[in-house]
C-alpha cells in the first residue's frame, strides 16, 4: 500500500508542477503536453513494481461496463468535438457579440445577461469551450467600453464551472463519475437540477454583491462592434447534431442505446454532413480541421494512465481505506468538501478517477453526487483545480490582465463557500 501511495503522491506533485512551470516538453522536433507523459510514467511504475497486474488492467479496458475508460473517453471527446465545431463556425463568438452590445451603457444588465448566457451555453455544451471562447471577447469588449474586465471575467469563469453540473455533458468529470456509478442521463439531471439551481443563484448573488461598485459605473457609448463571419449551413448542421445528440443521450437509455455510441455516431454524421456542405460550396473544411486540432487528445493518455494508477490503489486497498474514512460522517458533506479540496491538490480529472473508485465502494448516491459537485466547484478555489483554470490564467496574462495566484484564491474563497454550501444543501433536500 505504501509504495502505491508514494508513487501517486510523487506523480500528482510532478503533474501540478508541470502544469504551472513546464506545461510543454520537446521530444525530437515535436512538442507535447507534459502532464500526460508524467501520468503515463506513474502508470508504468505501478505495473513494473507489481502494484497492479497487466491482466487486471486489460480486463478493465475491455470490460463491457459503463465504467470502461475507453467508452468514457469516446463520449467526452465526441461531445467536445460537437462543441468545438460550433465554436469553429463562429456561433459562440456571435452570441457573445450580440449579448455584450445589446444593453447600452447599463453594466448591471450586461453583467446579468452575460452570466445567464454563459450559464445556458455551458449546460448544453462544455464549460472549457465556453471559457476559452468568451474570455478573449470579454477582454476586447471591456477595453473598448473602457470598463473593468475583472467582474465579467470572474462571472464567466464562475458561471461556466457552476452550471456545468446540470447535465452530464457539461464537464468530463460528470461523465466519468456518473458512468462509474451507472447513472444515466435522465437520472443524473433529475437529481442535479436543484443543487445546480441553488448554487447558480448563490454564486450570482455573491458576485453581484462583490462587484456592485464596479457595476454602478456607465460604459462608453462609442463602442465599435465586431463583425462575425459565419457559415450558416454549417452552423445549422452543428446545432442540429448537438441538439439531436443531447435528446438521444436523455432518452437513449430507455431504448438500450449506450451514450458513448450515440455521441460517436453524432460526430461521424457531423463530419460527413460538413464535408458534403464544404464540397458543394467548394470550400476547405476548415471547421473540421479545427475540431481535430482542438479536440482534447492529450486527455486520452492522461485518463488512461490515471485509471491504471487508481486500479493499483484499489488493488492495494487504498480506495477501501479512504472509503471507510469518509463513511464516518455525512456522505454529502464529507465527499463534497474532500473532493473540492482534492481538486486543488491533484486537479479535478485525476480526483474524479480516484473518487470514482471510492464512491463505487461507498454505494451512496449522496457521496456520488457530492463528488460531482466538488469536481466542478473545486475549479473556483485555485487555478490548479481544473485545466480550464490554468488556460484561463494564461489567456488573461496574454491580454495584459493581472490575476495572481493569491487574487484567484481570494475571489475563489468568497464565491466558493456560499456556492458549495448552497449546492450541498440542494443535494440534501432532493435525495
Amino acid at each position: 500500500m505504501l509504495v502505491s501511495i508514494c508513487i501517486t503522491v510523487v506523480i500528482c506533485a510532478a503533474m501540478i508542477l508541470s502544469i504551472l512551470f513546464f506545461p510543454r516538453v520537446r521530444i525530437g522536433k515535436r512538442t507535447f503536453d507534459a502532464y500526460p507523459l508524467i501520468v503515463l510514467f506513474g502508470a508504468a511504475m505501478m505495473l513494473i513494481l507489481g502494484q497492479v497486474s497487466p491482466r487486471t488492467v486489460l480486463s478493465a479496458f475491455i470490460a463491457d461496463s459503463a465504467v470502461n475508460p475507453l467508452k468514457i473517453l469516446v463520449l467526452f471527446i465526441s461531445m467536445t468535438v460537437l462543441s468545438v465545431f460550433l465554436d469553429a463556425v463562429g456561433f459562440f463568438f456571435y452570441v457573445a457579440n450580440v449579448v455584450l452590445h445589446k444593453f447600452g451603457t447599463s453594466q448591471k444588465k450586461l453583467f446579468l445577461t452575460l452570466y445567464i448566457t454563459v450559464s445556458i451555453l455551458t449546460v448544453f455544451t462544455s464549460n472549457d469551450i465556453i471559457i476559452l471562447t468568451f474570455t478573449p471577447f470579454i477582454c476586447y469588449f471591456c477595453k473598448n467600453a473602457r470598463i473593468a474586465p475583472l467582474p465579467y471575467l470572474i462571472a464567466e469563469f464562475v458561471a461556466a464551472n457552476t452550471w456545468s453540473m446540470a447535465l452530464m455533458i457539461g464537464n468530463p468529470t460528470n461523465i466519468y463519475l456518473s458512468g462509474s456509478a451507472s447513472i444515466d442521463f435522465v437520472e443524473y439531471f433529475s437529481v442535479m437540477w436543484l443543487p445546480t439551481l441553488f448554487c447558480g443563484i448563490a454564486s450570482f448573488l455573491t458576485l453581484f454583491l462583490l462587484f456592485r461598485k464596479d457595476l454602478s459605473k456607465e460604459m462608453a457609448k462609442d463602442m465599435s462592434r465586431s463583425h462575425v463571419f459565419m457559415n450558416k449551413p454549417l452552423l445549422v448542421i452543428g446545432l442540429l447534431h448537438l441538439g439531436i445528440c443531447t435528446v438521444l443521450l436523455a432518452f437513449g437509455g430507455y431504448l438500450g442505446w449506450e451514450m458513448w455510441l450515440i455521441s460517436l455516431i453524432a460526430v461521424i454524421s457531423l463530419m460527413i454532413c460538413a464535408l458534403t456542405v464544404c464540397f458543394i460550396q467548394k470550400k476547405e473544411p476548415a471547421a473540421l480541421h479545427t475540431c481535430l486540432l482542438r479536440a482534447p487528445w492529450s486527455l486520452v493518455p492522461f485518463m488512461l494512465g490515471m485509471f491504471v494508477i487508481v486500479l493499483a490503489l484499489s488493488e492495494q486497498g487504498v480506495t477501501s481505506a479512504l472509503c471507510e474514512l469518509l463513511s464516518r460522517g455525512s456522505p454529502i458533506l464529507c465527499y463534497g468538501i474532500v473532493s473540492t479540496l482534492l481538486d486543488n491538490v491533484m486537479n479535478n480529472i485525476p480526483m474524479s478517477v480516484l473518487m470514482g473508485s471510492v464512491v463505487s465502494e461507498a454505494g451512496s448516491l449522496g457521496a456520488i453526487y457530492a463528488t460531482v459537485i466538488g469536481s466542478n466547484l473545486g475549479a473556483l478555489l485555485t487555478p490548479i483545480g481544473a485545466l480550464a483554470g490554468i488556460m484561463w490564467g494564461s489567456m488573461l496574462k496574454a491580454q495584459g490582465i493581472s490575476m495572481r495566484y493569491v487574487d484567484f484564491l481570494r475571489y475563489g474563497l468568497i464565491v466558493l463557500i456560499p456556492s458549495l454550501s448552497a449546492a450541498l444543501l440542494g443535494l440534501a433536500l432532493i435525495l
